[in-house]
């Protein structure tokens, strides 16, 4: 989700974040907002929004495995 994230314009929660597509399965994303990598989603978006330690995570495994 990291990889094909853009950045979301700033708002109450955070000064800038990073927004997804939902074209992932539903169990993942759950798993991963009760986790708290990704912000709960309140509407029927078809974007989530990444926690930062969602994005802190995200870029300790790209260079885990892409070095």
């Amino acid at each position: 989700m990291y990889l094909t994230s853009w950045e979301g314009e700033p708002n109450c929660l955070e000064d800038t974040f990073k927004k997804a597509w939902k074209g992932y399965s539903f169990d993942v994303i759950n798993e991963l907002t009760d986790k708290g990598y990704l912000f709960p989603s309140k509407y029927k978006n078809k974007s989530v929004t990444l926690t930062k330690e969602g994005e802190k995570l995200a870029k300790e495994l790209i260079e885990k495995y892409l070095k």
